[in-house]
């Protein structure tokens, strides 16, 4: 009788649970999540193609692929499939946003969907700048320092280069989308840009921070570089969060 009224229960809560709907936002979600799974597998195959050209371009700010090395018999194996890894998410990213949003679209209002198209987008270009800063400015001026710290010539491994250049461009590429994080709060009426504007001294103390964490040799001038863009993006955040709540009264 209680394995009876166990399966009535069970039944019954199936039953609730696709009358209310919800059934059938968990399969769309499902959907969604495959689409992107597969989408991110694509990339990465492509990504695995082409990863011997990406290690080269990794590579030049420490001198070429020549001036690596390897030590372990797999350390170049788990380079190659870590590159193909990070540059497949970062080609799958736009693809990847807009399966998660297009799940929340069927429940926004015609002028809410016109910010999901503008913020997938934004995000893509936010996050390709932090890497392209990366890549172009901060690599250039911290590789030859960390190679020649204290006067002792370095010789970098291949694993460990590779870790530390995708770490910092991904990690980089994340801090960028600050004016993104603020747009969204502000929509959900969570801050307001005089929130912003009035702690900009705050601001630029956990800008300060941040770079001093993500900054690979600490030195002021690299942190210098990171903090540039930081606070211009601040500034920016400051803009996107008065133009999603400009018509209320602050």
């Amino acid at each position: 009788m209680a394995v009876n009224r166990t399966k009535l229960n069970l039944g019954n809560l199936k039953t609730i649970i696709m009358e209310s709907g919800v059934w059938e936002h968990l399969d769309e979600l499902r959907k969604r999540l495959t689409w992107a799974v597969i989408g991110l597998i694509i990339t990465v195959v492509i990504s695995f193609v082409f990863a011997q050209q990406i290690l080269e371009i990794l590579a030049q700010p420490a001198g070429g692929l020549d001036a690596l090395q390897a030590i372990q018999v797999t350390e170049t194996i788990s380079a190659f499939m870590r590159i193909s890894l990070i540059s497949g998410v970062i080609l799958a990213l736009p693809w990847i946003l807009y399966q998660l949003l297009a799940f929340v679209m069927p429940g926004l209002e015609d002028n809410e969907k016109r910010w999901i198209y503008f913020g997938i987008p934004a995000v893509t270009v936010l996050f390709l700048s932090g890497v392209a800063f990366t890549y172009y400015i901060m690599l250039p001026t911290a590789i030859p320092v960390l190679l020649t710290f204290m006067g002792v010539q370095t010789v970098p491994q291949v694993s460990d280069y590779v870790n530390f250049v995708t770490g910092l461009m991904f990690w980089v590429g994340v801090a960028f989308q600050t004016p993104v994080v603020a747009f969204i709060l502000a929509k959900l009426k969570i801050i307001r840009s005089t929130d912003l504007s009035k702690q900009w001294r705050f601001a630029i103390v956990g800008i300060a921070l941040a770079a001093a964490v993500i900054t690979p040799t600490g030195d002021p001038i690299n942190m210098g570089l990171l903090m540039i863009p930081l606070t211009a993006l601040y500034g920016l955040s400051i803009f996107l969060t008065w133009l999603a709540r400009r018509n209320e009264d602050e």
